[in-house]
């Protein structure tokens, strides 16, 4: 059950692929923007930012979408489905369907690529952007180990443990245990049993299949990183959990550098800290709102775990 129904959904639908999406309440004035709360890699649904709609939706419109491949958007198993251009497309087929003017721009993990080219490519439409442990190509290396998996990801390693199972033929042979190891990485604080079942729960609606056609499609801009971030020009703000197990703190200081912006540091907090840590960042976006819709700030100063 949600903690709060949507206002109204619909489908957009481009090249045979239907993406369903939701709005949740109204902007309060003519000045406060909307808030487009992206989706991340294909393995969730927009229920990921279940802790941040209804609080945000007291104050102003707020836009989700399923990603292709889970929730009620489509699951196309052609690469070229799921070419970063697509998913950039998707975004704002969306934001053109619901009527919504100017976004501030919420990613999580790989939805950051998203936003980048949101920012960057379309400045008329994103008046901020917050970027939660983002995992954008050319940021920087992750752990050997990692590496490592990824340099193979597309050969038959046989192995099914640790990073091995980020693995084409690993996640066609055991996508559930894949799972389960994935989202205990990604959620590596203590008592989170409750939310790492709930998130291999969604990852569970789709398949190793759809998994393998998002990584296949997934590449580096036609840009360098650092062009792009330079073509930037709204305000930024990077949260990372000092504690990220799948992204690694320092993509996100510099993703922070590459952009000028602020990088506000969860302590102790592992890659999904919206889900874990929600009061603080939800705090903290309501500061961002408040920024951008030329409000005077109502007293919110601190982060939470924040350092």
């Amino acid at each position: 059950m949600k903690a709060r129904q949507p206002d109204r959904t619909g489908i957009v639908e481009r090249d045979g692929v239907r993406i369903a999406w939701q709005v949740y309440g109204e902007q309060g004035a003519p000045t406060d923007p909307a808030v487009l709360l992206l989706p991340t890699w294909t393995i969730v649904p927009a229920e990921v930012w279940k802790l941040q709609v209804p609080f945000l939706a007291r104050r102003t419109r707020v836009v989700t979408f399923d990603p292709r491949g889970n929730g009620r958007s489509d699951r196309p198993t052609q690469p070229g489905a799921h070419r970063r251009e697509e998913l950039t497309r998707d975004a704002l087929d969306v934001l053109d369907a619901t009527g919504t003017g100017p976004v501030v721009v919420v990613a999580l993990s790989a939805g950051n690529e998203q936003a980048l080219d949101l920012a960057a490519d379309h400045p008329e439409r994103v008046v901020a952007w917050v970027a939660i442990g983002p995992s954008i190509r050319g940021l920087g290396d992750n752990t050997p180990e990692r590496d490592a998996a990824f340099a193979r990801w597309n050969d038959d390693t046989g192995n099914d443990s640790g990073w091995g199972r980020y693995n084409r033929h690993s996640w066609l042979r055991d996508y559930t245990g894949f799972l389960e190891f994935f989202f205990a990485e990604a959620v590596c604080e203590p008592h989170s049993t409750k939310l790492v079942e709930d998130l291999v729960g969604w990852g569970a609606d789709t398949d190793g299949r759809v998994l393998a056609a998002t990584e296949l499609a997934r590449g580096l801009s036609p840009r360098p990183i650092e062009e792009q971030c330079a073509a930037v020009r709204c305000p930024v703000v990077v949260v990372h959990g000092s504690d990220d197990r799948v992204i690694p703190a320092a993509h996100g200081a510099r993703l922070a550098e590459l952009t000028g912006c602020e990088l506000v540091s969860f302590g102790g907090s592992g890659h999904l800290p919206q889900s874990r840590d929600p009061v603080a960042v939800n705090r903290l976006l309501d500061l961002v709102l408040d920024r951008s819709s030329r409000r005077p700030p109502r007293g919110v100063r601190s982060h939470g775990r924040a350092g």
